[in-house]
């Protein structure tokens, strides 16, 4: 595959992002590009489990909230587009928000 269609596949579930990460893995040149939306990828999918922990949470303690949490609950596929955006652009930008919080974070990823 493509560096370009490795960095959008990262994005589409987990499993999308494991088929990167092994095709990734294969290349004998390290792309920035794949590895950079690798991690991306997958800071967008541990705060979108966080976040839904904190929104069970919350849903639990005041379930009046549900509408409003479930709209909150819609922030990782929003940041997930984003991130299949810049993918497919060829830009290494992080995603709004909390993309610098995991810049450079995935050692295993080099």
């Amino acid at each position: 595959m493509k560096n370009k269609t490795l960095a959008i596949v990262a994005y589409i579930t987990l499993i999308g992002w494991v088929i990167a990460y092994l095709q990734y893995k294969n290349q004998e040149e390290k792309s920035p590009l794949v590895r950079y939306h690798l991690t991306q990828a997958l800071g967008i999918f541990i705060f979108a489990i966080a976040l839904n922990i904190v929104i069970s949470i919350i849903a639990s303690i005041i379930p009046s909230l549900g509408s409003i949490l479930f709209i909150a609950g819609l922030l990782p596929l929003i940041l997930l587009i984003f991130g299949i955006i810049s993918a497919s652009n060829e830009a290494l930008s992080p995603v709004p928000g909390i993309g610098k919080l995991f810049e450079n974070k995935f050692s295993f990823l080099n």
